[in-house]
């Protein structure tokens, strides 16, 4: 089987890039690098002490999960394309063909995706792996909205079929992970059961057969844009005493659910 990645080059983006690797003929990587300000803040956030404090906790909580991990190609079977984040609204079909000839296509954590390249992947019925409970909660930050909202339970991710809109094609399934005492923990491990259930589906070839779910935006609780995502937001969150176990989980409300097992 031959998989393209459209992605970023966090370490939680290169751990699924060496994960996928394992179970593939060929491996075609289209890798965003996104800048940080202090090595720790995403450029499109302001810079604060408390932007500052904030991510380093989710460096931690990702390097817990993911380690300090880098793309270890191995046998020439993975080729990575690196582009400036941002960049893949310029791309051509022409322009990165040569990454254009897989069996499955997956989005994780790149820039939005426009023009010919867009109607291209939605032909191929690509994935896209949302972190954020949709249609719940749609757009940037989603987890951390779940969070803030106190709905722990519908922290997760969405592994939908892509589509023109943001986050709201079909769904075929969600991922979610057990409560955990520490929040940046919590949202993380769920980064890592998408990544599990997402490896299981395509290993078994089940990923090809899902039958997806039309999305009902009546739904929604929020949707939300980077610039909701500032300072004193920030400051709020971290005065709120969140209790993870607050709410129960609801199977009902997620379609065919996998939940990573205890041990990570």
């Amino acid at each position: 089987m031959k998989i393209t990645l459209f992605t970023s080059n966090k370490n939680r983006h290169n751990y699924l890039v060496n994960c996928l690797e394992k179970i593939c003929e060929k491996l075609f990587v289209v890798q965003e690098f996104s800048p940080k300000i202090n090595n720790i803040i995403p450029t499109r956030y302001p810079s604060s002490e408390i932007m500052k404090e904030y991510f380093s906790k989710v460096y931690d909580a990702q390097t817990k999960f993911f380690g300090n991990s880098n793309i270890k190609p191995v046998l020439n079977t993975t080729k990575v394309l690196p582009l400036a984040m941002g960049s893949l609204k310029n791309c051509t079909i022409s322009s990165i063909s040569e990454f254009l000839e897989s069996d499955l296509y997956i989005v994780f954590g790149s820039s939005y995706i426009k023009g010919e390249l867009i109607d291209f992947l939605i032909k191929k019925k690509t994935i896209n792996i949302h972190m954020g409970v949709s249609p719940y909660y749609r757009g940037t930050d989603c987890n951390f909205w779940a969070l803030y909202d106190n709905n722990p339970h519908l922290v997760g991710a969405t592994i939908h079929l892509i589509s023109k809109g943001l986050d709201d094609g079909p769904i075929l399934f969600h991922a979610l992970s057990n409560f955990k005492k520490d929040p940046f923990e919590y949202t993380m491990s769920t980064v890592m059961s998408a990544f599990k259930a997402i490896m299981k589906r395509i290993e078994d070839e089940s990923i090809f057969s899902i039958k997806s779910s039309t999305q009902d935006i009546n739904k929604e609780i929020r949707f939300t844009k980077a610039k909701d995502f500032n300072e004193e937001i920030v400051k709020d969150f971290f005065s709120k005493k969140l209790d993870l176990h607050s709410k129960k989980t609801q199977i009902s409300l997620f379609k065919d659910p996998f939940i990573l097992p205890e041990q990570f």
